[in-house]
């Protein structure tokens, strides 16, 4: 996990902990007056559930963290998991190492088999003696998390590809495709669709002769051009028209560079070479994959200012695969 992810879950965990904390920290005290009394703790129970968001289910456990109650839940009582043995499962492990509260990692749950999490709180007698848990699993797209947007950071990445592929580099060399053929005439083809059609998301993919194209009119579905399709300039009769967005990260001019710079890397070495190049013209982050299988994502200014001799010098070879010498 990249750290600006990281930066973003921690902080949606902070929201959560301070709410969950102070929504099961009130049903302490009631939770503690009827201790012995499994019934009048399920009603507690019942009667908490509604002020508990999304909660699938509520319980109390003992101090060894066997069930005392029903799961309590939005359906009503589900008896059959009283006496149910909890203590080996991960989202306890602080609160039996004596945490007060304590919001455990999101897991895949057992039954639903979807990405959940856990609050739980630790209740003492009046003396500070352990009496048991409190308990409450919540189904995390039910969360009412802010959920802000996040943004991929616009900074160059590098990951490895199989190693199997990279391993065999140098017993390949390339193949000429169709695409390489007419690859001048396709170029100029996939730039007016962007300048000029409304494609925002471009992919060629060179070795296979495709190519697969996203439309700010219709977002949610790729295109996928066979090389019978990308030969024909008269596609764009298929397209609408659509002016190149203002909003877009990269200048339109800068476009047609991007997309020379693909060829250049596609006949830079018989070897080492691109399959594969894209670029979206809204975060202005251009992808790159190569013969030895390693991919490249980074921002279209920093794409351009690099020369072939970069992408082949002795002392940069391994960037390709994401590794630096």
């Amino acid at each position: 996990m990249s750290q600006v992810l990281k930066t973003v879950v921690a902080r949606q965990r902070m929201l959560l902990h301070g709410r969950l904390a102070t929504l099961l920290g009130r049903l302490v005290e009631p939770c503690r007056a009827h201790w012995c009394d499994r019934e009048e703790l399920e009603r507690i129970l019942m009667a908490a559930l509604p002020g508990l968001v999304s909660c699938k289910y509520l319980y109390v456990l003992d101090q060894d963290a066997r069930q005392l109650t029903a799961n309590v839940s939005p359906q009503g009582l589900l008896s059959e998991h009283i006496g149910r043995d909890r203590r080996e499962r991960p989202y306890l492990t602080e609160a039996l190492a004596g945490a007060r509260f304590s919001l455990s990692p999101v897991y895949i749950s057992r039954n639903a088999r979807r990405p959940s999490l856990t609050a739980i709180q630790r209740i003492e007698d009046e003396a500070g003696r352990l009496l048991g848990f409190l308990g409450a699993d919540f189904d995390l797209r039910e969360l009412p998390l802010t959920r802000e947007l996040y943004t991929q950071p616009g900074q160059w990445i590098q990951l490895k590809g199989d190693p199997a592929i990279r391993g065999g580099l140098f017993n390949q060399e390339r193949v000429e495709s169709l695409m390489d053929q007419r690859i001048d005439e396709i170029l100029d083809l996939i730039v007016e669709l962007i300048a000029a059609h409304g494609v925002f998301h471009g992919k060629l993919h060179f070795s296979s002769s495709r190519a697969t194209l996203w439309l700010i009119e219709d977002p949610y579905r790729f295109r996928l051009l066979d090389y019978e399709d990308l030969a024909d300039p008269g596609i764009c009769l298929a397209y609408t028209r659509h002016p190149y967005p203002k909003d877009a990260a990269i200048a339109l001019n800068h476009v047609s560079e991007v997309f020379r710079t693909f060829k250049a890397l596609r006949f830079m070495d018989e070897t080492i070479y691109l399959r594969s190049g894209s670029l979206n013209i809204f975060n202005g982050i251009v992808g790159l994959n190569f013969s030895c299988d390693g991919s490249h994502y980074m921002p279209w200014d920093d794409f351009l200012d690099k020369s072939l001799a970069f992408w082949l010098g002795t002392g940069e070879r391994c960037a390709l695969d994401g590794a630096r010498l």
